[in-house]
């Protein structure tokens, strides 16, 4: 049984865990809509990366409509995502501006927090209360 590696080897572990975390990331719409679009839908809905339908809560998108100006309405692709990365255990990113100005505006993230590099990153805790207060228009992407 010398010819196995060892359950700690980091290649070992890390193929692992990229595969469990792809199996998180199943649910992770793959073909994201505008708010627009999404509010012209009777039953709003976008595919998964395993192809199945997400549906989005028609009560959450009449409420970022009334709270979100018209402008927002066409660029806001949800749902918004957070990204986990791995080296940053307490903390998530966005990385697009739509979402970090509506999330500003809806006023759950502070606007004195700007894109840097391309992201603009918020403490986990932050992430999952705001996808809890607006259920199925915000996903969490693991890394």
């Amino acid at each position: 049984m010398q010819d196995r590696s060892p359950i700690g080897d980091d290649s070992v572990l890390m193929r692992w865990m990229r595969t469990e975390m792809n199996k998180l990331n199943d649910g992770i719409v793959s073909e994201r809509k505008s708010l627009a679009q999404l509010l012209l839908e009777e039953k709003p809905t976008a595919r998964t990366k395993t192809g199945k339908d997400h549906f989005y809560d028609t009560a959450t998108l009449r409420n970022l409509s009334e709270k979100l100006s018209k402008n927002l309405h066409d660029k806001l692709k949800l749902p918004i995502l957070f990204f986990f990365d791995n080296q940053v255990p307490d903390s998530c990113y966005l990385n697009d501006t739509y979402a970090l100005e509506a999330l500003q505006t809806l006023g759950e993230v502070s606007r004195l927090r700007t894109m840097q590099q391309g992201r603009t990153w918020v403490g986990r805790s932050i992430a999952y209360s705001i996808m809890k207060k607006y259920p199925t228009v915000v996903q969490i992407v693991m890394g």
